[in-house]
């Protein structure tokens, strides 16, 4: 479960995904990286606001809960091969982490699922499993309450839907007047209007 949380850990294999994305896909896979990009960088504002505004304590600044703790290896990915620490939360633990709603582990992955889901349809909704499990881990690591993971799985939904919209409407209004060449065969970012 820390394994699936530590973006550290996977940090090479989505550089290479996204640079295969760059590199090798077509316009659909471009746009996808471009938008997801401007999608995160939102909701990471928002996060930091959110967090900022609620100050909600995680379970392990509040009570006792059992953590699991990867070991530090370089590169980091190393640290799969090596024996996780378990131990037990205590008052060292209290001002350790910042507040717990909402998730930026569940704000990032949904935000990937639902532009994954909307530009690959059913070949792009198998990220939601991969979330999921994401969600799951947050809370098996004492990180945080299954209602700050399952809240802000439907605000982070609701948060790239906006932003998205805004990126269709952007894309139609711009695309036609600067490059027309272009939209005329993409005369959708995220929705193509001919199917």
């Amino acid at each position: 479960m820390a394994a699936i949380s530590n973006i550290d850990i996977w940090k090479p294999l989505l550089i290479v995904i996204v640079l295969i994305g760059l590199v090798f896909g077509g316009f659909k896979a471009r746009a996808c990286l471009v938008s997801l990009l401007i999608v995160l960088l939102i909701s990471e504002q928002v996060t930091g606001i959110l967090k900022s505004a609620i100050g909600r304590h995680r379970p392990k600044q509040v009570q006792t809960v059992r953590l699991v703790q990867l070991q530090r290896a370089r590169p980091e990915f190393l640290t799969l091969f090596k024996r996780p620490t378990i131990r037990y939360s205590d008052q060292s633990d209290r001002d350790r982490s910042g507040p717990s709603f909402p998730s930026g582990h569940m704000t990032n992955n949904t935000a990937i699922a639902v532009c994954l889901t909307l530009f690959y349809r059913r070949r792009g909704a198998f990220y939601w499993f991969l979330t999921a499990a994401i969600g799951y881990s947050r809370i098996y690591l004492g990180a945080h309450w299954p209602s700050d993971v399952i809240s802000t799985l439907f605000l982070a939904m609701g948060e790239t839907l906006l932003v998205l919209a805004a990126l269709e409407l952007l894309w139609r209004w711009a695309a036609e007047k600067w490059a027309p060449e272009i939209y005329a065969r993409y005369p959708g970012l995220v929705v193509d209007p001919t199917q």
